[in-house]
């Protein structure tokens, strides 16, 4: 039989394994008495769940990018730790998940902006190409419209006459 423990329960071992001075689920298990494997476990689903969050009832709370934007700037806009704490409560976040959320905006801002699409390197060979055989179609076209003319001022020479 199976011991169940609360959602506050769980939410708090899981901060305590994720927050700051994070602990690992083997000295977590040692000092309280729950075996390693259920931290992990709770640690794992914790992880992922889209943000990282859990709702009240123990399900992810799935926040969309926006709501992660709004977050963080809220956070980043209180004027000292307590007011950081208390919107924190307030919203139903943890700090962890704040600096999470943070590294990974600034994270995708950097990586888009240093990475190359490898496409479009082959764009840009298949547009000089193209460029390339344009000007050979349009000289060959002058050069069958001058032939035309030549053809039409001196006759045809073809047969040396």
């Amino acid at each position: 039989m199976s011991k169940r423990y609360s959602t506050s329960f769980t939410e708090t071992m899981v901060r305590k394994m994720v927050g700051p001075g994070a602990r690992s689920a083997g000295s977590l298990s040692e000092e309280i008495g729950i075996p390693q494997s259920t931290l992990s476990r709770w640690l794992r689903q914790y992880g992922q769940t889209p943000g990282g969050t859990m709702s009240s009832k123990g399900r992810s709370a799935r926040r969309t990018a926006e709501e992660k934007f709004q977050a963080v700037v809220g956070y980043d806009n209180q004027p000292d730790e307590e007011s950081r704490g208390r919107f924190l409560r307030q919203q139903g976040f943890y700090s962890a998940e704040i600096q999470r959320w943070r590294s990974e905006m600034l994270g995708g801002l950097s990586s888009r902006s240093n990475q190359r699409d490898p496409r479009d390197r082959r764009i840009k060979d298949l547009e000089r190409e193209l460029g390339r055989k344009e000007k050979a179609l349009a000289e060959t076209a002058a050069l069958l419209t001058l032939k035309k003319t030549a053809q039409q001022i001196w006759g045809d020479t073809e047969d040396g006459k």
